[in-house]
């Protein structure tokens, strides 16, 4: 597939016609866009732009030649996905004042955000904890969060977004291009209106998270969870996870009888709380989990 140039017109006008969206945010975005057909990683260009004066940034690419996921891990970014990233910094409306213990924060918002919009167009995306965006057990896209800090507090953010639109996928992946050929009447059109519909989403988010704070952001955000009930081994036992904490942990409960001869001390209670990048969850429902 040759690298098309995503069209920034076609972008504000679909930004501009969703529901919700003031013209001050049309304005705002417009101003701010970067767009490119080809980069190494929109998060890193974004720094770029921070570091050299651009604080509210928007950048998006066609694709992405060294694109990363969670972990350092290398994210397929080829021709035909949406790759974005947008900087929230304290220059912004919405600066963020979260303290670095709460850094996951950012990206269980984002994640709500964007699948709250996505399933208002009709994908019915659920998340895979902690930046997996789900549909039909396979991943549709992740979020990546970066952030600085300043007095323990983030200063500032770049939130990339990658988003499988018509580009190729592993077979653990899906694009909404393959989705909607069983679908009789797809709500979204082009590349353009997917990328206004998750900055909103995204947006939207953030605004929430810093506003109303987290607590109002959860119990929406684990209704979305696929993860929920799904069992886990953690430590040679068997735990069910049950939730996430304000602060992004999973949440594990274990059963009485769950218990091990090799179960370590540090795990006997109930139920613990496990920080991102410390277990490995398949898409589905069922065993294993495993720690990493």
């Amino acid at each position: 597939m040759s690298v098309a140039e995503f069209n920034k017109e076609k972008f504000i006008d679909s930004l501009s016609n969703l529901q919700g969206v003031s013209d001050k945010l049309t304005a705002s975005t417009f101003a701010n866009l970067h767009i490119f057909l080809s980069l190494p990683s929109t998060n890193q260009t974004l720094w770029q732009l921070i570091d050299s004066g651009n604080p509210s940034s928007i950048v998006i690419a066609s694709q992405q030649t060294a694109g990363r996921g969670q972990w350092g891990r290398n994210w397929q970014s080829t021709v035909g996905g949406l790759y974005m990233s947008i900087a929230i910094a304290k220059s912004n409306t919405i600066a963020p004042n979260i303290s670095i213990s709460q850094t996951s924060q950012l990206t269980l918002s984002s994640a709500w955000g964007i699948a709250s919009s996505l399933r208002n167009y009709g994908v019915p995306v659920q998340v895979k904890w902690p930046n997996d965006l789900i549909l039909e057990h396979k991943k549709l896209g992740g979020i990546l969060t970066e952030t600085r800090v300043h007095k323990k507090k983030i200063s500032q953010a770049v939130i990339g977004v990658g988003i499988n639109w018509a580009n190729s996928v592993p077979e653990t992946g899906i694009n909404l291009q393959s989705y909607y050929r069983k679908q009789s009447k797809p709500e979204i059109f082009s590349l353009e209106m997917l990328a206004a519909i998750v900055f909103h989403g995204l947006d939207s988010g953030i605004k929430q998270l810093l506003e109303s704070g987290i607590e109002s952001i959860l119990p929406s955000y684990q209704q979305l969870l696929i993860n929920i009930g799904q069992q886990v081994v953690v430590e040679d036992r068997i735990g069910t996870i049950v939730g996430v904490t304000t602060n992004g942990e999973l949440r594990v409960k274990f059963n009485q009888d769950s218990a091990s001869l090799l179960t370590q001390p540090q795990i006997s209670s109930s139920e613990i709380f496990l920080k991102p990048g410390t277990i490995s969850l398949g898409y589905g429902q069922s065993l294993p989990g495993s720690q990493e």
